[in-house]
């Protein structure tokens, strides 16, 4: 899917630009369109593979990850913006890997190797920055709102959060 010609520097809910950011169309930006499905789904990815990572999250935890992936609409990035406003472009509710849903853990991180080598080619640093740690916090909300909110990270999360975030080349 071709991300739509959304002027980078307006929010979604339609303000004047941030001073200081350009208005880039989402098509000048360097990705194909496979590339760009897989950095727009990376975070839906990202949310339900958390969830489902460890069976004792709840409704809670999921909705904590798609106010995370919303939150994005706030980053100063240009590209964090435009992923968010594909997602929410969207209307179909597509959020598929290449071979269907994504299975577990494993095939998250390897997505998540995937996405940074690729912004690591192509994206401006500060925007292949942004992105990573972004996905990173939507993963680290769910597990914040998982079976003991407001409480201590659980040891398992802590060590999918770290291999996440060595995936993602944050380490």
């Amino acid at each position: 899917m071709l991300a739509p010609e959304v002027p980078m520097s307006h929010s979604l809910a339609g303000e004047p630009p941030v001073a200081g950011r350009r208005a880039v169309p989402l098509a000048d930006l360097p990705y194909s369109a496979a590339e760009w499905d897989l950095l727009a789904n990376l975070p839906n990815w990202t949310v339900v593979a958390t969830v489902t990572q460890a069976p004792v999250r709840g409704v809670a935890a999921g909705l904590a990850g798609l106010d995370a992936v919303a939150a994005g609409r706030s980053f100063d990035s240009d590209l964090v913006r435009a992923v968010v406003a594909t997602i929410y472009a969207r209307h179909d509710g597509s959020a598929s890997a290449p071979g269907g849903p994504l299975a577990d853990t494993a095939e998250l991180l390897a997505v998540a190797r995937t996405a940074a080598r690729l912004l690591e080619r192509r994206a401006d640093p500060a925007d292949s920055a942004a992105y990573r740690q972004w996905v990173q916090s939507v993963a680290a909300r769910v597990c914040r709102a998982g079976a003991n909110p407001g409480g201590p990270v659980a040891r398992s999360d802590r060590r999918f959060l770290d291999r996440l975030g060595d995936a993602l080349g944050l380490g």
